[in-house]
Formats: C-alpha cells, structure tokens, sequence
C-alpha cells in the first residue's frame, strides 16, 4: 500500500498565505481599514464556497485577487444606485406617475416615429431600441458608419421636432424604454 501524495494539497489550505496580499490590494481600492477587511472576508467566504471552480495548477492567488476585485466593483455599483435615507426623507418625497400619461406620450412617439424616413426609422430601431453599435448596424445595412451616426443624429434631431421637445427634454415614455433607447435617453441626442 502506498501513501498518499503530498502534491495534491487542498487549495484552501493556501489561503491563510495570501491574505496579507489580499489585505493590501483591497486597502489600495478601499482607501478604507473596515471597509479593506471586509472585502477580504467576502473574498475569501466566496472562495471557499466556490473552490471547486478553482482550477488545481493555476495561480491561487490571482484567482483570489479576481475574486476581490469583481467583489469590490459589484459592491461600487450596487452603492451608486443606494441613496442613504436613515430618517425616511427621501422616501416620503417619492411619487409616481399616473400610467396613462406615458400611454399619452407613446401614443404621440408612435405618430411621430411613423412620420420620419425608412432610413430614419431603420438606423433608430437598429441603434437606439435593439442596442447595436454603430459599426454593426453599418454592417447590417450596408453603409458607413459616419452614414449611419449621421443619419441617426439627424432622425433623433427630427423626431423631437415633431414631439416638440427642446434641447434636453426627456420624452415622458414610462412604458416603452426602446422609445428612450430610440431618442438616445432624451429628446435630442448627439451621435
């Protein structure tokens, strides 16, 4: 019988050698001590919880920095979309819309948009309400892409000509956001 090998060590046996590392790149994000040591527990709770996703022979550490830095930057974007309340303030300020005033206002998107071009209509569908870049909506109909930012720039330009929008209106369209997507988030937007 022989003894089992000593070169297949368990991964999370390492861990406790990289967490002065650890500490130091998310004191170099944080800024913070509190906020650093926190980081690096979330860090190290989510790699123990997926440590079979580890792949025995590669670099243990930059698995774990990748870790704390996809952690730190879903934390920033999850904050940049908080707004500290802690007396209720800004809650009780809040309201909402009636919904038919963006059936009304979709309503006259609709007229409008059906007023403009097929070229004008095909490059604000591709760009503004299906997403594409410009180089692939270009691809997809066969012109420039200088030909295609232009004609989107002028069809948004016409469109809130015909909503009647001024420069930085927004189009008041709470039900259909491919009609913001089209107008490009306002109602006159640049290429």
């Amino acid at each position: 019988m022989t003894a089992p090998s000593d070169t297949l060590t368990d991964p999370r046996d390492e861990l406790p050698e990289h967490l002065p590392a650890l500490r130091a790149f998310a004191m170099s994000l944080t800024r913070n001590s509190a906020s650093a040591d926190d980081l690096v527990q979330d860090t190290i709770v989510k790699a123990w919880s997926n440590i079979g996703k580890f792949q025995a022979g590669t670099n243990l550490r930059a698995w774990l920095f990748t870790i704390l830095r996809n952690t730190f930057y879903s934390d920033q974007r999850k904050r940049k979309r908080e707004l500290p309340d802690p007396d209720g303030i800004h809650a009780a300020s809040l309201c909402e819309k009636p919904a038919h005033d963006g059936r009304l206002a979709m309503n006259d998107f609709l007229q409008a948009f059906d007023q403009l071009s097929p070229e004008h209509r095909e490059v604000l569908v591709l760009v503004g309400a299906s997403g594409f870049a410009y180089e692939e909506a270009a691809q997809m109909m066969g012109v420039a892409v200088g030909t295609v930012k232009s004609r989107a720039n002028r069809a948004r330009a016409r469109l809130a000509e015909l909503l009647q929008l001024e420069d930085g209106e927004d189009l008041l369209v709470e039900a259909d956001k491919a009609a913001l997507g089209v107008l490009g988030q306002s109602g006159i937007a640049a290429a």
